[in-house]
């Protein structure tokens, strides 16, 4: 009952609006699994070299959206980039984020 009560005061965020005014998709999975398929225009920086490219995403200037296979990966992505001070929202599935943002 708690949960249902905490997500009508939940706000969600528009993740296509968010595109479509620029945001920068960023897939954190394996460049093997982001071969097999991705969102288009999407880039692949792997979780585990998300902390060298901070400074490139930092000049990009605009939103970060991470994304994954699960939601799990990109949400510690989220968490190292906002300790970077970058705006990041964690998109969740890729999969499902492409359905959104069509």
């Amino acid at each position: 009952m708690l949960d249902f009560i905490k997500s009508l005061f939940k706000s969600k965020t528009d993740m296509a609006q968010l595109v479509k005014n620029g945001a920068v998709i960023v897939d954190v999975r394996t460049p093997s699994e982001y071969k097999a398929g991705h969102i288009s225009g999407s880039k692949n920086i792997p979780l585990d070299s998300i902390r060298q490219e901070i400074k490139r995403l930092q000049s990009l200037n605009a939103p970060i959206i991470t994304v994954c296979r699960s939601g799990n990966r990109s949400g510690m992505a989220k968490s190292i980039l906002a300790a970077a001070n970058i705006e990041v929202y964690n998109g969740g599935a890729w999969s499902n984020l492409k359905k959104q943002i069509k």
